[in-house]
């Protein structure tokens, strides 16, 4: 069974059948297992938020049954409504003019309305049938409510702004308090509260060093609190006050420690999107700064690491040009080659009857001092003493080759 509706809860059998010839040729079944099947809907809120569940009972043979809205314990179960006639609320008082039943018997179905839900509606829940000592159980529901929270860290003689938001359209009229949570976890007396009679947009109340305004176009209630000590920490709510019943819509966590001689305490500080007041400075303002900073510093590194890359090129071209130079210089300086000079000139010997022509070579190199040289020098200039010299000498012969008569 996949994809399990509600409307599946019941009892279920594994069994086989026979084909029985003596029963008129009928099947005949044979039970082998029981299995009692319960599809329970699990709703997830927050506080201040509403609840609506519709149970459908299976045939109009049960309209004229009392329906019930039950709550049940680890012990026992405790009957919220009921639709007697006229309907009826047995519960505690936190529970009146916000829960409500109605039967539909054309439709076959009942309909429980909880408004306003808070945390300590977190429970099982469950829809039943019942008639004389018969009971009849339609649809379990599991609900979870979570409340709001917020933190702050105040220094002593500060002062702290705290914004608590909620549904314009749905509570907009409903008076506003700050109160302070006690031993039972909950509030006894409300601190500061607003007017509900007050008809103007924008209603503010203060007592003493507390100041309570409440927007309800917006939907936003700001509580200001000055001059704070330290038996001013505790845990505080926000709430809707109605007939001295407070529903709380954000419950807040307020720290003020002991300022010592020479200590400086930080600023406040919390998760919430209250703006605090005094001489702290606002969390949106230092975020602010914060994402400004860190923007100019990254434009700052893109361009020194752009910067870095360039320098980088340009020196790896340099140093490949310079490369390139010193090979041509060498290649050009190359030693040990012979050239003819421009400047010579053929000349004849006085022998003219030998077919030899003189030439003179101008030996360019760069060659160490243990290397030989080579060249024509008349008689005259050879040293007439030389002292333990060696002087070679050299005769290089041009012959020209017979011209071809047919070119």
């Amino acid at each position: 069974m996949t994809n399990l509706q509600v409307e599946d809860s019941g009892t279920y059998f594994c069994a086989y059948h026979s084909y029985s010839y003596r029963s008129g040729y009928s099947y005949r079944y044979y039970l082998l297992k029981g299995i009692s099947l319960n599809v329970f809907k699990e709703l997830l809120k927050w506080e201040l938020d509403s609840l609506s569940v519709q149970c459908k009972y299976s045939t109009s043979a049960h309209s004229t049954d009392t329906k019930v809205w039950l709550r049940r314990g680890p012990t026992a179960s405790k009957i919220l409504l009921r639709t007697d006639y006229p309907p009826k609320w047995t519960s505690s008082k936190a529970l009146k003019d916000r829960a409500l039943i109605q039967d539909d018997t054309w439709k076959n179905t009942v309909t429980i309305t909880m408004k306003k839900l808070q945390a300590q509606d977190t429970g099982t829940y469950w829809c039943e049938l019942h008639s004389g000592s018969r009971v009849t159980p339609i649809m379990e529901v599991r609900l979870s409510v979570s409340k709001r929270t917020q933190q702050y860290v105040v220094k002593e003689s500060g002062n702290v702004s705290i914004q608590c938001l909620y549904s314009a359209s749905d509570y907009g009229t409903v008076s506003k308090a700050w109160c302070k949570e006690g031993a039972r976890k909950t509030c006894a007396a409300a601190l500061v509260h607003t007017n509900s009679s007050s008809s103007e947009y924008c209603r503010t109340a203060q007592q003493g060093r507390l100041t309570i305004q409440d927007d309800i176009q917006q939907g936003i209630v700001t509580i200001t609190m000055e001059k704070l000590q330290a038996q001013d920490s505790g845990v505080y709510w926000c709430a809707l006050y109605e007939e001295d019943q407070f529903f709380r819509m954000v419950e807040v966590t307020l720290s003020i420690p002991e300022a010592s001689a020479g200590t400086t305490l930080p600023g406040v500080a919390g998760t919430s999107q209250a703006t605090p007041s005094g001489n702290t400075p606002a969390p949106s303002s230092n975020a602010n700064t914060f994402i400004l900073l860190s923007g100019i510093l990254s434009i700052l590194f893109v361009l020194a690491l752009i910067s870095s890359v360039m320098l980088c090129v340009r020196w790896h071209k340099q140093l490949k040009t310079r490369g390139n130079r010193e090979a041509e210089n060498t290649y050009d300086e190359a030693g040990d080659v012979a050239e003819l000079s421009s400047t010579e000139r053929m000349e004849s010997p006085k022998d003219d009857d030998k077919d030899l022509k003189y030439v003179t070579l101008n030996f360019k190199s760069q060659l160490s001092p243990e290397d030989p040289l080579y060249c024509n020098i008349e008689p005259s200039q050879a040293h007439r003493k030389p002292k333990d010299e060696n002087v070679e000498y050299s005769i290089v012969a041009l012959k020209h080759l017979p011209r071809n008569d047919k070119e």
